[in-house]
């Protein structure tokens, strides 16, 4: 059963030594995941699920301890999903110190940096499910409900964002529509309404480049008749893209 959640967005940038010189214009939106992080472990889960969108090649499930890594963004910076961050090996020649090849895509990898930074509990089974943007609302809300029924006490990390939309220098430059879309999201994840989070218009959603949909309608399956409270922490859309925080708790 479903019993907390939080949802945060997955840019790299969250990541510091990715943002560079421009990581003081994210710390708002850090610390507001940092609080949903810890308000997922106050909640005492027996599993925590990461769930995120996926290219082709690493979506489906992830196992606890799977390596993400940022160096395709020119940082040394590694991580292991659900691992302590003593265990995250950063910096060095990952060959010669036998760090895996990166499993994770990289909203799981955001994910974990999350867990580690947040300080989540190593005792508290940590698994990855990456999904597809294609996959149908129809068949999202199916995983949900099979996650949430892994255990009496599930707790989901929804990784994804919102329209890329927002402003003329976005990724997919200024779409009228998308300030709507973005409303409509954050209303739904402030009143956990997780029937306005099924509905979302999976065409208008595509179009938007809303990387968040199929994660949130996985939200959606999971949190169907748990009777969860909603609270929206962030609500922003730095660099054209929608951003959400949220918690959802008993």
């Amino acid at each position: 059963m479903l019993i907390a959640a939080a949802v945060c967005p997955c840019p790299p940038l969250l990541v510091p030594e990715v943002a560079a010189g421009a990581a003081p214009e994210l710390d708002g939106l850090r610390s507001a995941c940092a609080e949903a992080v810890r308000a997922l472990a106050a909640a005492r889960p027996e599993r925590l699920i990461v769930v995120g969108p996926a290219e082709p090649a690493r979506r489906g499930p992830h196992a606890q301890g799977a390596a993400g890594s940022f160096r395709g963004f020119g940082v040394e910076v590694d991580v292991r999903l659900g691992a302590p961050a003593a265990e995250a090996v950063s910096g060095g020649d990952g060959a010669a110190e036998g760090r895996p090849s990166p499993s994770l895509p990289s909203s799981l990898a955001v994910g974990a940096w999350l867990l580690e930074h947040a300080g989540w509990d190593p005792a508290v089974p940590v698994e990855g499910l990456g999904v597809g943007e294609p996959l149908e609302g129809e068949r999202c809300i199916e995983v949900g409900r099979e996650l949430a029924g892994r255990a009496e006490r599930v707790a989901l990390l929804v990784m994804g964002d919102g329209s890329a939309c927002r402003t003329l220098k976005a990724p997919g430059y200024l779409d009228e529509r998308a300030a709507a879309f973005d409303a409509g999201v954050a209303r739904a994840l402030a009143a956990a309404d997780t029937g306005a989070l099924a509905a979302l218009d999976e065409e208008l959603a595509y179009e938007l480049k809303a990387a968040g949909r199929a994660p949130l309608q996985v939200l959606a399956g999971a949190g169907a008749g748990a009777r969860l409270k909603g609270e929206l922490r962030y609500d922003e859309a730095p660099y054209g893209v929608g951003y959400f925080v949220a918690s959802w708790s008993s």
